[in-house]
């Protein structure tokens, strides 16, 4: 009987080093996906932080794995945002009547880690929670339409940036830093393939994803030839077209103290690269 429990024992230990030497053989290198879903905007046109108003986003990764649990990744991201004061049920942002969209490109670093340790093709180790955090930078322009005409908002200073009569205003850049922020989950489905789900949290250094940041300057647009509104003028403030218009020189159009931000909800598949080593014999 107790030769019987030392020899189970002992196949059950034989057992065990020999998974534990088949999972030491298989080194998980890295992998790369692609995935997609939606993106939000929030910033001066949505201060509330209202989630009505999803646009497309989309990405792809490669990730190079230090161990089962930490690794870094190189992604690019594309994000369709925008917003528009309608949206809002405060009655001073449905007076203020501002509104953009912006297709926005980033690409960013980041450090992952995983809550479990991860490898792919072992049935304990197909799953983990797993967060991350970098840095990046994105390309942004934002946009309206006045009638069926698309104008990007930038090159109008729309807030008198480039204007002779505000010659501290500076146009802001079209360049951005991002600080992306991960919580995500995938799975294995098999040696190759695994499935995931990730939210992503972008800070940002800039209070211009939308356009509105400082204050009203209307006199930075002079009329027409024909004595006309221009097209910057009539962007810059569109209160007239819900009542009286608003926009009086100096007046707060924005919220300077507060930078934007966006997030980005995506389901994708990745792909895993994998090198197999020989297990050092058994002395």
């Amino acid at each position: 009987m107790v030769k019987h429990f030392i020899f189970s024992i002992l196949l059950g230990c034989s057992g065990f080093t020999a998974s534990a030497q088949l999972m030491q053989s298989f080194v998980h290198q890295a992998e790369f996906g692609i995935g997609a879903g939606a993106a939000h905007y929030f910033g001066d046109l949505n201060p509330t932080a209202a989630v009505n108003r999803p646009k497309a986003n989309a990405g792809v990764f490669f990730r190079k794995q230090f161990n089962n649990y930490m690794s870094v990744r190189l992604s690019g991201e594309y994000a369709l945002l925008g917003y528009s004061d309608q949206y809002s049920k405060n009655a001073s942002q449905q007076r203020r009547n501002l509104s953009f969209n912006s297709h926005v490109w980033e690409a960013a670093l980041s450090f992952d880690f995983n809550f479990f340790a991860f490898q792919p093709g072992f049935e304990d180790f197909r799953f983990t929670p797993y967060v991350g955090v970098g840095v990046g930078a994105f390309s942004y322009d934002p946009y309206a339409f006045l009638g069926n005409q698309k104008y990007l908002l930038r090159p109008l200073g729309t807030e008198g940036q480039g204007s002779s009569a505000y010659p501290t205003f500076k146009t802001y850049a079209p360049i951005a830093v991002s600080v992306p922020v991960t919580l995500g989950v995938k799975y294995a489905l098999s040696e190759q393939f695994n499935v995931f789900a990730e939210l992503m949290y972008r800070f940002t250094n800039t209070d211009y994803l939308d356009d509105v940041s400082g204050v009203y300057a209307p006199d930075a647009f002079p009329s027409l030839p024909d004595g006309s509104p221009s097209p910057a003028f009539l962007l810059q403030d569109r209160s007239y077209e819900t009542g009286t218009p608003i926009g009086i020189k100096g007046r707060q159009r924005g919220n300077t103290l507060q930078t934007d931000v966006f997030a980005g909800l995506k389901l994708g598949i990745s792909f895993n690269l994998q090198t197999y080593k020989c297990p050092k014999p058994v002395q």
